[in-house]
């Protein structure tokens, strides 16, 4: 009967309507979403400046299957409290308003567009862009309150970004600050020179409270960040931040791999490899693929768009299927987890309610030297559709025998240690349980952020990254570059000129 099912959803076609935005004057049009030759394209028209064509998703099978998470019961309800009202519609009242789906379960600040690199790849950065961004302390600590504030989930991780986040000397005080404010997981952005350098700074941003290093991490070979960094020293720098990291005692470090077709899609294997030698410290490879901008025949971008689908297929080759494509769920995989979790222990938890398409992660383990994904130790769509069983049952009046049910989940986990883990997650449902059996564990994930040209405004209502901004709004990762970054930065920004007057003693890329 399986069979027959999948082999009759083959044959359904996908087309359906969207909207998305106009490249040039961002102008909300009409967007067709349709399958061809198993591949997911979308066109859109705008009466100005005619048609535009791109690759919605690299392949319409895996598309498919995505779409058993594409339901209602994986959305969310938006927030109690929005900081902007409807009055253009989405995209833009950004703030939130309030016809967004998710609350936030990242949350991003940019301490500084200040950086001390000046990457081919980057166009943000104060040297690119001839303004310096970077709010003081007072202002961060606004952001941090505001992004608290939220009601009813209050966002739990941060992630301070940039530019270069470690060019702020006052980066641990502000670690500091996000804790005290009830930040759980703090996340550094950082392509790690400075860590490489100055082991007290990494040490001090270490001990205020940050969880997790985000280090940039393209691949093994030189060549790759001459194309991508403007430079080819950078690999014996990220080695040794893997190197301080264990000085210092941070057992979390993601690797942060953006993908550029050419340049490092042959390298993926390389770098999974890489974090399992070093899965001490390395905790997550998380790969990027490169936002593609200007405008192009349907040819071109196909020969240089990245999705999510393709990522997944290059994994499966450069690990000898050791990793498969269906190893992978839909980031908003954990919705039934959160819900049931939520009723059982009577606390709220993040709900991971994004759009399915717009990533994809799993877990490995490493035993012998051999890779053994989650998926073939533990039944991972069963024990999803267990959770949303405890959920109903709880929500029909059952609370008692919905933590009952929980005991049917640890015969789903074959193994016996994970089991152990496991069942530490669902007794004590914490932050140090999670991270306890996180910690055992290697997770490779893909995030594909959209530009203007594959923009959907139905995925990005759904966005559960998001970044505070001084004037108090709150705005979805996707729509924030797409839309409204330039804008809100320039109101809050200085001339490098004035920035020098500031500081006349120290460069554009000095630690200040």
């Amino acid at each position: 009967m399986k069979v027959i099912e999948k082999e009759e959803e083959k044959k359904i076609k996908i087309d359906k309507w969207t909207q998305s935005i106009c490249p040039i004057c961002q102008k909300l049009i009409p967007m067709h979403v349709y399958e061809e030759n198993n591949v997911v394209y979308l066109e859109k028209t705008c009466s100005e400046h005619g048609k535009f064509e791109d690759i919605y998703w690299g392949d319409a099978e895996l598309y498919k299957y995505w779409q058993k998470w594409d339901q209602a019961k994986y959305m969310g309800t938006g927030i109690q409290n929005p900081r902007t009202d409807t009055i253009n519609g989405c995209p833009f009242d950004c703030g939130i308003c309030p016809m967004h789906r998710s609350h936030t379960v990242l949350s991003i600040i940019d301490v500084t567009n200040r950086c001390n690199m000046a990457c081919p790849v980057c166009f943000a950065y104060a040297g690119a862009i001839g303004y310096v961004y970077e709010p003081n302390y007072e202002q961060i600590v606004e952001m941090l309150k505001n992004l608290r504030s939220t009601k009813p989930w209050a966002p739990n991780a941060i992630q301070f970004s940039g530019g270069e986040p470690t060019l702020r000397n006052d980066l641990p005080k502000i670690i500091k600050e996000a804790k005290r404010l009830g930040f759980t997981h703090v996340e550094v952005n950082s392509n790690g020179i400075r860590l490489a350098e100055d082991i007290e700074y990494f040490k001090s941003i270490r001990e205020a409270g940050m969880s997790t290093l985000y280090l940039q991490f393209d691949g093994l070979n030189p060549e790759i960040y001459k194309k991508l960094r403007g430079r080819t020293d950078l690999i014996p720098i990220k080695q040794k931040v893997i190197e301080n990291a264990r000085k210092i005692g941070l057992d979390s470090i993601v690797l942060v791999v953006t993908l550029a077709k050419g340049v490092n899609d042959n390298e993926l294997g390389n770098i999974i490899n890489y974090a399992i030698q070093n899965k001490d410290v390395v905790r997550c490879v998380n790969i990027q693929p490169i936002s593609f901008v200007g405008r192009a025949t349907k040819e071109k971008i196909k020969e240089m768009r990245i999705t999510t689908p393709d990522v997944l297929k290059l994994i499966e080759e450069q690990t000898n299927g050791a990793i498969t494509r269906w190893d992978f769920r839909p980031v908003d995989w954990p919705v039934p987890i959160s819900l049931a979790m939520e009723q059982v222990k009577n606390r709220l938890y993040p709900r991971f309610t994004m759009n399915p398409h717009c990533g994809a992660a799993t877990f490995i383990l490493v035993e012998n030297g051999k890779i053994i994904p989650i998926t073939r130790i533990v039944d991972v769509d069963n024990f999803a559709e267990t959770f949303w069983q405890i959920y109903y049952t709880a929500i029909e009046g059952g609370k008692t025998k919905a933590k009952l049910q929980l005991l049917k989940l640890l015969p789903l986990v074959k193994e016996e240690h994970v089991r152990k883990l496991f069942k530490d997650v669902l007794t004590k449902g914490s932050y140090k349980a999670l991270g306890s059996l996180i910690r055992n564990m290697i997770m490779i994930g893909c995030m594909h952020f959209m530009d203007y040209n594959n923009f959907d405004v139905a995925r990005v209502q759904r966005c559960v990254i998001h970044y505070a901004l001084p004037n108090g709004s709150i705005i979805p990762f996707c729509t924030l570059n797409s839309l409204h970054r330039s804008r809100i930065e320039k109101e809050y920004s200085m001339t490098i000129d004035e920035w020098y007057k500031l500081h006349p003693n120290a460069k554009i890329n000095d630690y200040v």
